[in-house]
């Protein structure tokens, strides 16, 4: 397993991505950093992320065209590393990077987090600037240059045959000494301005290479190795996905969260396939390694299928608790993608019920029960506390009823069989639903189209 202790829960934050797109900027960050301390850290929210191209020379003013303007102009320091765009990031300019908005968010008793893609910039590779390397030279053995003894560029360490399919701003970078050497410098100048979390992306699955879609391998040990010397605990969370079930020893190893599906959004289609997702990697959550179920697409969205045009999420409120209540018994990492400003009462409810957000200890280790073309189950036990949780979900689009109180779907799931499981109904077990706080005389429940309920057992 990864031998840092960065992640003892699953992280929970916001990222820009799903609200701004490429757009956000300082003052956005700053109101929603200023949001999440009033309203939602005392619950256990604490990352504030910034997404992508925040580097990048006029992101988004081409729109209705790009997602990502072809090869535009990035903020580059003089050792090919990315700056902040000190247009929409004032307190950047003059070389302070990310410091002084880092700052403003530990001020609120939160962590700073940011987004990045694999590699280094094309335009630094074609312009021939210089890569740190901290003094010491590599070695004949490993370089990626001829000359170990001349200064290094960024030339020498990118790979052109590397590339991402969907962003045009980076070459992958060549497994060698100066390779590493760059990643060191990284991590190094983002140890300094007080990073917490990093979210690197075109790496987890490299799907523009088909036959060889962990061709990043190299890159995430790189990161790893970086984040390990720069004297920083900083949590890696690699996209996207689908993650590699195959790699999965890999991704435990070097990572604290992995993507397992490719960006979800706002449709029950993309909430369906995740039942099957969780399945597969529900053996893979534990104690600082996260298979991460992707951003909660609740609330005011507006970037990614919707092209930046604000709109309240098109989930239903049955299938939003379904999301959060997979999310949770599951022990995914939560990242909210709406605009925090403007979340109401209901979508603030959902996001601050206790009981659920308990589900996500590492303690727990998550089960499904079974799982049909119409209904699933999934249990939870925590060894600590002695409580249990079952969750059962109406996947159909009628009303149904579904029932986990059969003691034999916990033996065949290597399950711990809930107290209330076996017992008849006059017995009163202590069964609460927790969205409700209603309690329950059984596991069983009768489910709108998309609905759940969460309960959790007293043993």
């Amino acid at each position: 397993m990864n031998k840092n202790d960065f992640a003892p829960l699953p992280p929970m934050g916001w990222n820009s991505y799903d609200y701004y797109d490429t757009t956000v900027d300082e003052a956005r960050i700053r109101a929603n950093a200023d949001y999440m301390a009033a309203h939602l850290k005392k619950y256990g929210w604490e990352y504030v992320v910034v997404d992508i191209q925040w580097y990048a020379h006029g992101a988004g003013s081409m729109r209705d065209r790009y997602q990502y303007i072809p090869f535009s102009g990035l903020e580059m320091d003089e050792y090919s590393r990315l700056l902040p765009d000190p247009e929409r990031f004032p307190s950047s300019a003059g070389g302070a990077g990310f410091q002084p908005l880092a700052d403003y968010v530990h001020s609120l008793g939160l962590k700073f987090g940011i987004h990045i893609m694999r590699g280094i910039p094309r335009q630094a590779a074609h312009a021939h600037t210089p890569v740190k390397t901290c003094g010491a030279a590599p070695s004949a053995e490993t370089s990626c240059i001829s000359d170990p003894g001349a200064p290094v560029t960024a030339a020498d360490i990118a790979d052109p045959s590397s590339i991402c399919g969907w962003n045009p701003d980076m070459y992958g970078v060549r497994n060698c000494a100066a390779g590493q050497a760059y990643y060191d410098s990284l991590m190094e100048l983002y140890a300094s301005w007080g990073v917490d979390y990093i979210k690197c992306d075109d790496i987890c699955n490299t799907n523009i290479y088909p036959h060889n879609p962990y061709s990043a391998r190299h890159e995430i040990e790189m990161l790893s190795r970086a984040i390990q010397r720069c004297g920083r605990p900083i949590v890696l969370s690699l996209s996207p996905g689908p993650a590699l079930i195959e790699q999965a020893n890999h991704y435990r190893t070097h990572a604290n969260l992995w993507r397992i599906t490719d960006d979800l959004w706002d449709r029950w289609s993309d909430i369906l396939q995740m039942f099957a997702r969780c399945e597969l990697w529900q053996d893979h959550v534990e104690r600082g390694c996260y298979p991460d179920c992707d951003m909660l697409p609740l609330g005011r969205i507006g970037g990614g299928f919707g092209e930046g045009q604000e709109r309240s999420t098109n989930l239903t409120r049955d299938e939003q608790r379904t999301l959060m209540t997979l999310w949770c018994i599951f022990g995914s990492p939560l990242m909210l993608g709406a605009e925090m400003t403007k979340l109401d009462e209901w979508t603030l409810s959902l996001l601050t019920n206790r009981d659920i957000l308990a589900m996500r200890t590492p303690d727990c280790r998550p089960h499904q029960l079974f799982r049909t073309a119409d209904e699933a189950a999934w249990t939870a036990f925590n060894e600590k506390t002695g409580e249990q949780y079952v969750a059962v979900f109406n996947l159909s689009d009628k009303e149904r009823t579904v029932s986990a109180g059969d003691p034999s779907l916990y033996e065949a799931a290597g399950a711990a069989v809930p107290c209330a499981a076996d017992r008849s109904a006059d017995e009163a077990p202590a069964i609460t639903e927790l969205w409700t706080g209603k309690s329950y005389p059984s596991l069983s429940a009768a489910l709108p189209p998309h609905g759940c309920c969460a309960f959790r057992v007293s043993r």
